[in-house]
């Protein structure tokens, strides 16, 4: 395997990891209204709809802006003040349209783009450290998503996969 072969699939992994956690995602707004993408369990944590926003923000000035050589347009105080109501399908389409773009820069970067150091949000890093930052970080918030939207719908929330075999976990 060359190293080109190597970049490849670390970024494909990459991108295979984000199209997983959007789906997750994907499967817990279409559990929530409108309302619900804005509650706060508190008012100093934040929303889904401002982990979506933020989540957008990181993506696109971490991999799209970082490692894809785009304009870095980040106001990351706005990803957080934010109350809403933006409704979901705006932020749903918006989360799409950056992944499809991370997942774009992410499986054509070169050995040399991954070792390459460039400037991140006042940092000094390497591609692969971009990568290993922002999807981890992607997953994260994520899984806070996750919590959320089964806070608010406690018995209501419907898994998005459950075991059907022993070797997948399934009760015998």
């Amino acid at each position: 395997m060359t190293a080109d072969e190597l970049a490849t699939a670390v970024g494909t992994a990459a991108a295979h990891e984000m199209t997983s956690a959007l789906n997750c995602i994907k499967h817990c707004l279409g559990q929530l209204s409108d309302e619900q993408i804005w509650w706060r369990s508190h008012p100093a944590m934040n929303s889904v709809g401002n982990l979506i926003l933020h989540l957008c923000g990181n993506v696109r000035q971490w991999i799209a802006a970082g490692l894809g050589g785009g304009p870095d347009t980040r106001n990351r105080p706005v990803e957080f003040s934010e109350r809403g109501p933006i409704p979901k399908d705006e932020l749903l389409r918006g989360l799409k349209a950056v992944v499809a773009e991370a997942k774009s820069v992410l499986e054509r970067q070169s050995a040399r783009q991954l070792v390459e150091p460039r400037r991140i949000q006042g940092a000094d890093i390497t591609g692969l450290q971009a990568i290993f930052n922002s999807v981890p970080h992607f997953r994260g918030h994520t899984q806070e998503i996750i919590h959320i939207t089964r806070l608010q719908l406690g018995d209501a929330y419907r898994l998005a996969w459950e075991p059907k075999t022993p070797e997948e976990g399934a009760p015998p």
